[in-house]
């Protein structure tokens, strides 16, 4: 069974000359279009019922694609892609993230030696998380489409630090080699902006957008 959430929808009516604004309860069905086990437990905290059905859209960048557009545009392709075969008027999320360090952006590692590499230049500096989110009303109606950047600070990483990470196996899945909700938490001296956009979803942006989606 789809798993359907009660959202608040604002409505407006005109009372003898007045605006009055009352909110009533709709249902929902929301679909998340990851896998992502962080983006799960940020709904799952939120209070959010959902469904998860993966996307297999491409992460691929497109030449000459900056790090916004990137996001964005596999978060649109996720959510087009399980909106297609979702139930009537559901709501599919799609989600992706990228980490950029002087332009250069940063996806998941492709191996543990590519991990050591994204953290090697991680360390001592700054870096964006940009999280790109999508709606979908199934089966193809575009809701919203946005993205979220956050500012990240890393100190100084001695070597060991980097190969013991790595070698815990926690950066191979995610983006920029490094989860800051784990053990890379105490990499991390400061953080500019939505902590849970770097974990994977900006989660408040996110809640008004469903609350602002009304019925099919």
């Amino acid at each position: 069974m789809p798993a359907t959430r009660f959202y608040r929808l604002a409505t407006r009516s005109i009372n003898l000359g007045a605006e009055v604004w009352r909110y009533n309860e709709v249902p929902m069905t929301l679909i998340l279009a990851s896998s992502s086990p962080r983006r799960r437990e940020l709904l799952r905290a939120a209070g959010l019922d959902f469904e998860v059905r993966p996307s297999r859209a491409s992460e691929e960048r497109q030449p000459g694609e900056t790090a916004e557009r990137l996001a964005e545009r596999v978060a649109r392709q996720k959510a087009f892609d399980v909106a297609a075969t979702a139930p009537p008027a559901s709501v599919v999320l799609g989600a992706d993230t990228a980490v950029v360090i002087e332009e250069e952006i940063f996806g998941k590692p492709a191996d543990a030696a590519d991990a050591v590499r994204m953290l090697r230049r991680l360390s001592g500096a700054a870096h964006r998380v940009i999280t790109g989110i999508c709606l979908v009303r199934a089966p193809d109606r575009l809701i919203a489409q946005y993205h979220e950047t956050t500012w990240v600070y890393f100190r100084k990483l001695d070597e060991n630090e980097i190969q013991d990470y790595v070698a815990s196996g926690e950066p191979l899945d995610k983006a920029g080699g490094y989860g800051i909700q784990g053990l890379a938490s105490k990499f991390v001296t400061r953080v500019e902006g939505c902590y849970f956009n770097v974990v994977g979803l900006p989660i408040s942006r996110l809640a008004e957008l469903l609350r602002q989606t009304g019925p099919g």
